[in-house]
């Protein structure tokens, strides 16, 4: 925490001129302002949904782009319409961004008619037009190191490069030489790339969103454009000789929540979709808006594979091939290296009796070596103390009155005081699995890791695992991890709760070998594709080796951040919020956009943003500003207002108090139907079996992601 002693941090500057742009980060967004945001402004003008927003590089302009088919350039201070431009689109604008060292003349738009269009500001006219893609075009992105250079993403499946210096013209069905990268060929006829942006750090950096739970990371650099040729029904794809299904393998990174490629659920199928993704303003993290699912933030720079268990990970091997059970970070230098983008990661957890290296412990839990840097692991955390301690005991508190949403808010203020503390992991986890929301029994298994690696001794932290496994329907492994415990435990094996479980994961698994899913291959098949449609698993075959490669290797989250839904529209934005990117912003189902501290991940505010949907959040560059569109027609600006909240009368303003029940609320919304979602937007009242108790289908019920339509 710094010091916001104003005179204090001026006075510094003038000691030290570096200190100058520390000053300006640090000033511009901070906890006292978060608190006082609240609506300034609406910007009207528009006449049907606005899909997007973009400020130029000094804040003085937005731009947004409607499904009017008007691009207006506002001033957000004067609050007046500078340019607004016919675009010649012939379908709703999806993306509106500024052309690089153009002064703010140059406009390029993607719409749904297929086509990216090149606008003179001064001239009001559409300069250049490119009909290359095949499907609509979602989003666009742009780099200042190349301005001249911009880059689409199309749910044809391609993403493609336009350099404005040339000139180029053609159609969806004839050969066209701008493609970058074609997914239909790695991923096969079905993949819809929805969101795309360059690194601000590293512009040979690419990040793209598609329709699945993978987020694909390139190395533009060791990318060719080629001529790709699309039907006109977007079911086949020929390719010139130099574009060729394998990619160099150091080329690209995946990053994908690590629940999302196991979960199964007798056989439901959950359809996940990137809708936006965006770095952090140091270009290390990606934040990623999943539909049907959370937020989640990935290190770019930190491999973490996804937990894996087998039985035999809680065997009695020796301890020579027992592997550590907790997180190794080793930084990275990007994707190009590709022996250090695979260093070693989160591993699989082996329990050992015995171990030459190192005494075991008591209970034979044995942990191994953890970071190369920290060669010791402890056998117990440190106790806790001060305030750490009473956010502990406040947590406690909040568990037995079974507010789990406020437990686990204050366990994750705990942890930011005690990061080393065993019991704080093991009783977050324990919440976690009573919350029961999207994710959240994965993330209680790797507190469960966590724990037993900072102490091993933790017997609630070993049942919990057991419980995890359980939840997540790995039953063989749920098995050998609670016979462990047992072994480990000894007397602890006649609780009801460890009774229960032994006959529940019995139960389950004579349940699984009648219904002809016993065998190891029918699971993980299974797992492989819990994510896809039904129609999409005969396409699955047509994934060649090296996307089933870069999956395996694919990196899990770092962060998440709940209490938003993000189901019906496919365009719904996340972005960081401050100069360091010290907050979170999403938009969501309910018409409202969410804030969240982004070190504890806990929710601080909510706003009332849109009569139905909240889909754009753009930050200003500079200043505590937030632009905000949706449904409504019209554009938001947020700022600090009154120093108390109800000086202003402001009644879009959600009170703390409420923050759990509405995000409860979403996490039931997210297991709707997305129409009827909308039509409780609009005030309908919708029965279905089950509504009406919370998290009814647990943590894997059905969602589906939809377009956004003109109201």
């Amino acid at each position: 925490m710094f010091s916001k002693n104003v005179p204090r941090l001026l006075k510094g500057r003038e000691e030290n001129e570096r200190f100058n742009r520390t000053l300006q980060n640090k000033l511009q967004v901070y906890g006292q302002l978060v608190k006082r945001l609240a609506l300034e402004t609406e910007l009207q003008g528009h006449e049907g949904c606005v899909n997007c927003l973009h400020w130029n590089t000094s804040g003085s302009i937005l731009a947004s782009g409607s499904d009017d088919l008007h691009a207006i350039l506002w001033d957000p201070f004067k609050r007046r319409i500078k340019h607004k431009i016919n675009t010649g689109h012939s379908a709703n604008i999806f993306s509106v961004k500024f052309m690089p060292h153009t002064g703010d003349q140059v406009l390029v738009t993607g719409a749904g008619d297929f086509q990216v269009r090149v606008h003179s500001v001064p001239q009001q006219d559409t300069i250049q037009t490119f009909k290359c893609h095949a499907t609509r075009v979602k989003r666009l992105t742009t780099s200042p190191d190349a301005p001249h250079l911009v880059w689409s993403a199309s749910e044809d499946g391609t993403i493609r490069q336009f350099d404005l210096r040339e000139s180029h013209m053609c159609h969806s069905n004839e050969n066209c030489k701008n493609t970058l990268l074609d997914l239909l060929i790695h991923v096969g006829p079905n993949c819809e790339v929805k969101c795309i942006e360059v690194n601000p750090c590293r512009s040979e950096l690419l990040a793209i969103g598609c329709s699945d739970p993978y987020v694909r990371l390139y190395d533009r650099r060791m990318l060719t454009k080629h001529c790709t040729t699309l039907g006109v029904t977007h079911c086949s794809t020929q390719t010139c000789p130099n574009a060729t299904a394998s990619l160099p393998s150091s080329c690209a990174r995946y990053f994908t929540p690590g629940h999302l490629p196991c979960n199964s659920r007798r056989g439901k199928r959950r359809s996940i979709v990137s809708t936006y993704l965006t770095f952090s303003p140091n270009g290390q993290e990606l934040l990623v808006n999943l539909g049907g699912e959370q937020l989640y933030l990935f290190d770019i720079n930190t491999q973490r594979s996804p937990l894996s268990y087998t039985p035999a990970c809680f065997g009695t091997e020796n301890a020579s091939t027992s592997s550590r059970n907790g997180f190794v970070h080793h930084e990275t230098s990007g994707v190009t290296d590709e022996k250090k983008a695979t260093s070693a990661t989160l591993t699989k957890r082996k329990l050992s009796d015995t171990n030459k290296s190192k005494p075991p412990s008591a209970n034979g839990y044995t942990i191994a070596k953890g970071h190369e840097e920290d060669t010791s692991t402890p056998e117990k955390s440190p106790q806790l103390f001060g305030k750490a301690l009473e956010l502990k005991g406040r947590a406690n508190v909040e568990y037995e009155h079974k507010n789990y949403w406020g437990a686990i808010n204050l366990y994750n203020q705990a942890l930011i005081l005690a990061p080393d503390s065993a019991i704080l992991y093991a009783n977050r986890a324990a919440a976690y699995l009573k919350r029961g929301w999207y994710g959240d029994v994965y993330a209680a298994l790797r507190d469960c890791e966590q724990a037993l690696t900072l102490d091993s001794n933790s017997s609630k932290a070993a049942y919990r695992q057991a419980r995890c496994l359980f939840e997540m329907e790995w039953f063989p492994e749920a098995e050998a991890c609670l016979t462990r415990f047992m072994t480990c435990f000894p007397d602890e094996c006649n609780t009801k709760l460890v009774k229960g479980l032994e006959r529940d994961i019995k139960a389950a698994l004579v349940s699984q070998t009648e219904d002809g899913n016993g065998k190891a291959s029918n699971r993980e098949r299974s797992r492989r594709h819990e994510f896809y449609p039904s129609s999409v698993i005969g396409s699955l075959r047509k994934i060649n080796d090296c996307e089933q490669g870069l999956r395996k290797e694919s990196s899990d989250y770092k962060a998440r951040f709940c209490g938003h839904c993000n189901t019906t529209t496919d365009i719904k934005e996340a972005n960081f919020f401050g100069a360091d990117g010290e907050y979170v912003v999403a938009g969501s189902d309910d018409g409202s956009f969410f804030l969240w501290e982004k070190s504890t991940t806990n929710l601080l505010r909510i706003l009332k943003g849109d009569d139905s949907i909240v889909n754009c959040l753009q930050p200003h560059p500079s200043g505590c500003i937030l632009a905000t569109s949706g449904i409504d027609p019209v554009v938001r600006l947020w700022s600090p207002q009154a120093e108390h909240p109800e000086e202003t009368g402001d009644e879009r303003r959600v009170p703390d108090n409420e923050f759990a029940q509405v995000a409860k609320d979403n996490q039931r919304r997210m297991k709707t139907d997305p129409f009827e979602v909308m039509m409780m937007n609009l005030g309908y009242t919708v029965t279905r079996d089950g509504a009406g108790s919370d998290d009814s289908e647990g943590e894997y019920g059905s969602v589906m992601s939809q377009n956004c339509h003109a109201s």
